[in-house]
C-alpha cells in the first residue's frame, strides 16, 4: 500500500527520506491525501479532504491549524516539540547577550556617522553605550520545557542565577534541569526578582496577554522581557506604559506586529528564533518519522489532540478506532468483536478531551469476519474514523 503526503512550505527534502517507500510526495495521489506536513502554512481556511488521516506540524506550536476541528473529523494532528529547541535556546541567549551590552543601538548609531574621522567620532560617543554583564544577573523563565530547560542550563553555565516556574514540568524534563536553577511555586517570584524574562509556553486562554498591567508593575525597574514564544502572551498596550515607565528596559520579540514597529526599547526579529539549517532538517525527520509510523502501524506519539499510543503490532490485523469519549465505548467494541466470534489479541483505548483512541489488535485470519466488523464500526454513531492495518 502507497500512502500520500502533501506537504506545505519548504520542507527540507532529507528530513522527507524518513517516510521511506511506501510513501508518495506531492505526487499525483496528493489530491486526496493520508497525511499533510506544513510548517508555517495556514489551514484554518481549508476544507480537509476525506481521506486526511494526519497532519504534522514541523514545528512546537500549532496555532495554524485548526485543531479542533481536525479532531471532529478524525485527524491527528502532530507537532515536533524540541526539534528546534536549541535553535531558539541560543536566540534567546543571543538576545540577552545583546541587550546587556546594548549592541543594537550601538551599531545603529555606529552606521549614522559619516566623514574622515569616524574613528574619533567613536571614541567620543562610546560612553553613551556602556552596557552590563550578564554574571550574577537574574533570569526569570517561565516554561521550563525543552526550550527553557535548555536556556536555564545555558544561563547557569553564563554565570546567571536562574529562577524557573513551571507548573507543569514533566519528570523527564526536570531530570534534564540543574540543581542549581531554583523553581519557584509562585509566578510573582519570576516578576519581582528577574532583570530579565523570557517566556516559553504554548498559546492558551491562560497565558495570553501573561504580561499586563498587573504583572508589569511587579518587575524591578529596568527589567528586559524576551518573547520567542507568541506574540499574543504579551499585552502590547500594557508593555508600552512599562516602556514608557522605564519598568521595562527592553522588550525583543520574535513576533512583529505593525504598532511594535520603530518603537523605542523594542526589539523585532522576523520569527526567526527557530530557523536555522538544522532545525530545520530536525523538524522535518521527526515529522516523517511520527507520520510513517502512524500510518504504517496507528501507533501515535507527540499529538496535541490525541493521547500517545503504543503498542507492538503483532496480530495478523488491526483496528484503530477514533471515538467520541462517552461512556462503555470500550464495552461496545468488545462485544462488537465478540459477536462475529474474533478474538481479541490485545486492545488499548485512551481519552483525550471528548475523543478517544483504540488500537484493536484482532487474532483472526478470516478477512471476511474483519470486513464486516470494519462496517459495524463505520456504521456505529460515536466512531467517527476507522482504519484497518495489516501486519
Amino acid at each position: 500500500m502507497v500512502f500520500s503526503v502533501k506537504t506545505f512550505n519548504n520542507i527540507n527534502q532529507i528530513g522527507l527520506k524518513e517516510l521511506g517507500n511506501k510513501f508518495q510526495v506531492d505526487g499525483d495521489l496528493a489530491k486526496n491525501p493520508d497525511a499533510y506536513i506544513v510548517r508555517s502554512q495556514n489551514l484554518h481556511d481549508f476544507e480537509f479532504p476525506k481521506n486526511l488521516k494526519a497532519i504534522a506540524r514541523a514545528g512546537a506550536g500549532t496555532n495554524n491549524i485548526p485543531v479542533e476541528e481536525a479532531s471532529a473529523q478524525g485527524i491527528v494532528v502532530f507537532n515536533t516539540p524540541g526539534a528546534n529547541a536549541n535553535a531558539v535556546k541560543e536566540a534567546v541567549l543571543a538576545s540577552i547577550l545583546l541587550a546587556a551590552r546594548n549592541y543594537i543601538s550601538a551599531n545603529r548609531w555606529v552606521n549614522t556617522l559619516t566623514g574622515d574621522d569616524v574613528p574619533k567620532q567613536i571614541e567620543a560617543g562610546k560612553k553613551q553605550f556602556a552596557g552590563t554583564e550578564i554574571s550574577g544577573k537574574t533570569l526569570g523563565i517561565i516554561g521550563l520545557g525543552a526550550i527553557g530547560a535548555r536556556i536555564a542550563n545555558d544561563a547557569r553555565r553564563l554565570g546567571m542565577n536562574v529562577l524557573g516556574y513551571d507548573p507543569y514540568v514533566s519528570i523527564e524534563t526536570a531530570w534534564n534541569i540543574s540543581s542549581h536553577v531554583k523553581r519557584v511555586n509562585d509566578l510573582k517570584d519570576i516578576f519581582e526578582q528577574s532583570d530579565y524574562i523570557t517566556i516559553h509556553v504554548p498559546l492558551t486562554e491562560d497565558t495570553r496577554n501573561i504580561f499586563n498591567a498587573d504583572n508589569f508593575s511587579l518587575m524591578n525597574k529596568g527589567t528586559t522581557v524576551l518573547n520567542f514564544a507568541r506574540g499574543e502572551l504579551v499585552d502590547n498596550a500594557a508593555l508600552f506604559d512599562a516602556l514608557e515607565t522605564g519598568t521595562v528596559k527592553r522588550y525583543i520579540t520574535d513576533f512583529g506586529t505593525k504598532d511594535l514597529l520603530n518603537k523605542e526599547g523594542v526589539t523585532v526579529f522576523p520569527h526567526v528564533g527557530g530557523s536555522t539549517e538544522e532545525a530545520e532538517l530536525n523538524c522535518a525527520i521527526m515529522a516523517g518519522k511520527t507520520i510513517r509510523r502512524f500510518m504504517e502501524t496507528g501507533e501515535i506519539t507527540n499529538s496535541v489532540n490525541f493521547p500517545n499510543m503504543h503498542q507492538a503490532l503483532v496480530a495478523p490485523y488491526r483496528i484503530t478506532l477514533i471515538n467520541k469519549n462517552v461512556p462503555n465505548i470500550v464495552a461496545r467494541i468488545s462485544t462488537a468483536v465478540s459477536d462475529l466470534g474474533i478474538n481479541i489479541d490485545n486492545i488499548l483505548n485512551r481519552s483525550k478531551g471528548d475523543y478517544a483512541y483504540t488500537l484493536l489488535d484482532l487474532d483472526e485470519s478470516d478477512e471476511a469476519k474483519i470486513d464486516a466488523l470494519v462496517e459495524k464500526f463505520q456504521a456505529s454513531d460515536n466512531i467517527i474514523r476507522v482504519r484497518l492495518i495489516k501486519k
